[in-house]
């Protein structure tokens, strides 16, 4: 069984999901470091010489060739479940988590995070507050379709996160 890690941008999905690899001495695996390693690119490069459409459908692709593996832990891109074949896919070969995270936490983290700008190119071309309040807003029914089990992280550090993890999944 593979542990799929869904949520918005900085909710801790990439260092939850190494963290839990190595305390269940699991792989662990990144769809968009995956996605940057095979197109020597940012996601930002990406997604403004190749567009959305591109970088989503390498999205798909990854997911499928990750999912043709066992026993991982994936931390997956933000939009990943606004794709129902990537829905589909993670619940056939795994648990999915949603890690979830509101709007001031998301903010905070992402003002604090040194890769936002090459990890995280505009969604909206909106102002940050605005671009974070309406995609939280309008990517929560997929999250909520998508999960098996959510663990809000608002109130917890990394190791509080993964603690909720594995106590949810029963590991």
């Amino acid at each position: 069984m593979n542990i799929f890690l869904i949520g918005y941008r900085c909710s801790g999905k990439t260092k939850a999901g190494q963290s839990i690899g190595d305390i269940l001495n699991r792989p662990f695996i990144d769809t968009d470091l995956k996605i940057v390693q095979e197109e020597g690119m940012t996601i930002s490069e990406i997604v403004d010489k190749k567009g959305w459409e591109f970088f989503r459908g390498k999205e798909s692709a990854v997911l499928k060739r990750v999912c043709s593996h066992d026993k991982q832990i994936v931390a997956t891109g933000g939009g990943i479940v606004l794709n129902n074949e990537n829905i589909v896919n993670m619940k056939k070969n795994g648990t999915i988590v949603w890690l979830k995270a509101n709007f001031a936490t998301v903010k905070k983290r992402m003002l604090l995070d040194s890769k936002t700008k090459d990890f995280r190119p505009s969604l909206t071309s909106k102002e940050l507050d605005e671009e974070i309040k309406k995609t939280l807003f309008l990517r929560k029914p997929y999250y909520e379709k998508a999960m098996d089990i959510y663990i809000d992280t608002d109130n917890l550090d990394i190791n509080g996160v993964c603690k909720a993890v594995i106590k949810n999944l029963r590991l």
